[in-house]
């Protein structure tokens, strides 16, 4: 099984797993706790602080660890929310047509008009600071890309013959929606799905930076590049290892959506008769 899966779907696949594994276990593998003091500021790497210290003397590699669960947990949950609101409205508008399309569409173009940071940036200095309203904002404000993606897909696909034909079986809007149009539109959302969770990282990580994100004593990647951001100028790295960290992982997650997008297309002339 494994030969016949390209080697960068096998690095992919396992520095992905890694982080999973890292943040589904974070508490068991953390060798400090999360905002334990250990040390002086800045200390170097060595046998006991395999990473260093932090600009408080934490462990740096304790707060990587905590801060892969809140990241990627965090990313997950705003991904899983845009791709439920933006997939299920984009087709439904692609099918449905007439006044509920052109509604939909017109409100997302506005949403869209606006840049999207600085949209979360009001939105969240006037709700509640939580991580529910964190997630919330992350997924509805992203569900824009997928609605227009996914209305795109749909638009194309309803026009087919297999689609005419089910209507005239007199199958129902849901049916031709969940049976017919889905899985033909498959492929390009499971591309987005990747680049979408990892936008989704660079945009929690940029909210903490900018000090509305994540907040203090908890950790994320984004929020550590903040603490830390002073120790460059002294040529102490421990603001670049959280940055690191956000790369290699974006790297990861897009070589496993590119293998899984090739199977897909691979896979995909046998359903459009089903």
């Amino acid at each position: 099984m494994f030969s016949r899966i390209p080697i960068s779907a096998i690095i992919g696949l396992t520095i992905t797993s890694l982080f999973l594994l890292t943040a589904a276990f974070a508490p068991w593998l953390a060798p400090y706790g999360l905002a334990e003091t250990v040390g002086g500021v800045w200390e170097p790497m060595s046998s006991q602080f395999w990473l260093g210290t932090d600009n408080l003397g934490r462990d740096l590699l304790s707060r990587m660890i905590y801060g892969a669960r809140t990241t990627i947990f965090i990313a997950l949950l705003a991904t899983a929310i845009s791709f439920l609101v933006g997939s299920i409205l984009g087709l439904t508008a692609a099918v449905i047509g007439g006044w509920l399309d052109a509604l939909l569409s017109r409100f997302v173009d506005l949403l869209m008009s606006i840049p999207t940071l600085i949209f979360a940036l009001v939105v969240l200095s006037v709700l509640p600071a939580n991580l529910l309203t964190l997630i919330l904002v992350m997924g509805i404000l992203d569900a824009t890309r997928v609605y227009r993606l996914a209305r795109a897909v749909a638009v194309d696909i309803n026009v087919m013959e297999y689609v005419e034909a089910a209507r005239l079986r007199g199958e129902g809007r849901v049916w031709i929606v969940f049976r017919e149009i889905l899985p033909n539109a498959l492929t390009p959302l499971i591309a987005e799905l990747g680049l979408r969770f990892i936008f989704q990282v660079l945009f929690l990580s940029a909210l903490s930076f900018l000090g509305l994100g994540i907040q203090p004593p908890d950790a994320d990647w984004g929020g550590m590049v903040k603490e830390n951001k002073d120790g460059i100028i002294f040529g102490i790295p421990a603001a670049l290892i959280p940055a690191a960290a956000i790369s290699i992982l974006a790297i990861s997650v897009n070589l496993v959506a590119d293998w899984i997008l090739n199977r897909t297309t691979d896979l995909k002339g046998g359903r459009s008769g089903q």
